[in-house]
């Protein structure tokens, strides 16, 4: 492979410039500020790894690692079956631009609107989806007192907003397999399912597995839906990472211990993704 010349990294040169200037230079300010005890009204002071140490013996900042983790698993396997489901029924359908733009439509809601909708919804007194499932025998969802109803609530909010992205790229594999792979497996009597065990789930797997680590960068930021539905309450037991970082830098003014957080949430979603990529490649799913 010919190795890029002068001109050809010059032509690069403003794209790198901006995103050093956009994502680098602010990374690197945070790792700074991460060392340092920072808030309103004082100069910073260098403390080292005070602020990491801060976070790792505060019970809130395990809190809310265990409650994103419970929450991105939940999201993301949930968002994947339910976009493999949907993407293989919609590619045997002949007119299925109709369904497509339904399932789009979630992406051309606000994000902080889309959630006041569910709030409303699912409100124990005025809620139309609340009442309907206190209609139909089912226990109502206290997701503003009870910690389980929260985390499933803001759970079911997430699944709802992303599975559109999901939805495409698996969408996009499904239709890209080869129809004489079908074809083969039919003249040979393979089921429906053998056809998408054998023929539809090898030809989509590099897809899904680069559904699965985007969407594991994307869900350990979540914070909209949480900060929405419930403010990391009650008790803060509904608290998540992101949460957890803006409570610290922006409620509290601990900028440093903010900070840290974040670069604690960097580092951990990049060894979910390269751990992930690297068993995925092991086992011979991506070649990446």
């Amino acid at each position: 492979m010919r190795r890029p010349g002068l001109t050809q990294w010059l032509m690069l040169a403003p794209a790198q410039v901006l995103l050093w200037a956009t994502i680098g230079l602010p990374a690197v300010f945070v790792l700074w500020l991460s060392f340092n005890q920072s808030t309103y009204g004082s100069s910073d002071r260098f403390v080292g790894f005070a602020n990491y140490v801060a976070i790792w013996k505060d019970p809130y900042f395990w809190r809310a690692t265990i409650n994103t983790l419970i929450v991105i698993h939940i999201v993301i396997y949930t968002e994947i079956v339910l976009a493999t489901i949907m993407a293989v029924a919609f590619s045997g359908l002949k007119r299925h631009r109709l369904l497509v733009s339904i399932i789009l439509m979630p992406y051309a809601i606000s994000e902080v609107v889309a959630v006041i909708i569910w709030k409303f919804l699912m409100d124990a007194n005025v809620g139309a989806v609340e009442r309907s499932l206190v209609a139909l025998g089912l226990p109502p969802m206290y997701w503003a007192s009870d910690p389980t109803s929260g985390l499933a609530l803001i759970s079911i909010v997430s699944i709802w907003r992303n599975l559109p992205f999901s939805f495409m790229l698996i969408f996009a594999a499904v239709l890209a397999v080869p129809r004489q792979l079908y074809e083969a497996a039919s003249v040979d009597g393979a089921s429906a399912w053998a056809r998408f065990r054998y023929v539809t789930l090898p030809g989509i797997m590099p897809t899904v597995a680069v559904a699965l680590v985007f969407r594991y960068i994307i869900a350990f930021r979540i914070f909209t839906e949480v900060w929405l539905l419930t403010g990391g309450g009650p008790a803060r037991r509904t608290e998540v990472l992101a949460l957890y970082l803006y409570k610290q830098a922006f409620s509290y003014s601990q900028f440093g211990v903010g900070a840290a957080t974040g670069w604690v949430m960097v580092v951990v979603s990049l060894l979910f993704g390269i751990g992930y990529i690297w068993m995925l490649r092991i086992r011979g799913e991506v070649s990446v």
